[in-house]
């Protein structure tokens, strides 16, 4: 008996398609608090304007746009989510025991202050070793005190999303600083110095970043788009 060919032809798709797994989507960037890859918010002016001298970042703008977002797991509860913006610093959040809204416990705006090349094997030891970890550290003439109890850098690694599409992973050796601020009670500025490994054309590039940062609340920030 002949079967016609359409009928053979559209039986062996149906086979194939059986057989062949499932395509695997991407996994798209973390979302929170209305904050997300390509989207926008703005700060609050007037508190912007009271830190103004008090803290070593200025000239914040009040509205910025995420360029890239970057998660952390820190154990089987809790994640840190970065959401990195045109303005050369990034809003962190912490989130406790899940990924939506209600879980958020801490926000953090952070502006870069320094990147530098660690060069050579011996530099990069001698970083994580003896450097990195401090009682305190000095910048601009303002002492942090190390806040973390740990004597060595704690290790993380951090996936980032870009907005063309691509992903990447960095390994990362921190250690947080703060110190309070005179005119604001109970306010902090804090100093996150870490040591940076970004595996590149099979190759190993590090980095040491200082970035300081300041507490935000719930009316600090707003997503507006």
């Amino acid at each position: 008996m002949n079967w016609p060919v359409y009928w053979v032809n559209n039986m062996f798709d149906w086979l194939k398609k059986k057989i062949q797994p499932p395509s695997v989507q991407p996994e798209p960037a973390p979302e929170i608090l209305g904050l997300r890859l390509g989207g926008g918010f703005e700060l609050d002016t007037l508190k912007l304007s009271l830190l103004e001298g008090q803290v070593t970042f200025e000239g914040a703008a009040s509205t910025q746009l995420i360029q890239a977002v970057g998660r952390i797991i820190l154990d089987e509860s809790h994640q840190l989510l970065r959401f990195y913006t045109d303005d050369d610093g990034f809003v962190q959040v912490l989130l406790d025991g899940g990924t939506t809204d209600d879980c958020v416990a801490e926000v953090k705006l952070w502006y870069f202050y320094q990147t530098r090349p660690i060069d050579g094997d011996a530099a990069w030891k001698a970083l994580l070793d003896h450097e990195l970890v401090q009682p305190e550290w000095d910048l601009d003439g303002q002492d942090f005190t190390k806040v973390w109890d740990n004597t060595r850098p704690v290790a993380m690694t951090e996936t980032t999303w870009l907005k063309d599409g691509s992903r990447s992973d960095t390994d990362q050796f921190v250690m947080i600083y703060e110190r309070p601020l005179a005119d604001h009670q109970d306010e902090v500025e804090v100093l996150m110095v870490a040591a940076e490994e970004k595996i590149l054309h099979q190759r190993a590039e590090h980095s040491l970043v200082l970035a300081t940062g300041i507490d935000l609340g719930p009316t600090d920030f707003r997503f507006v788009s």
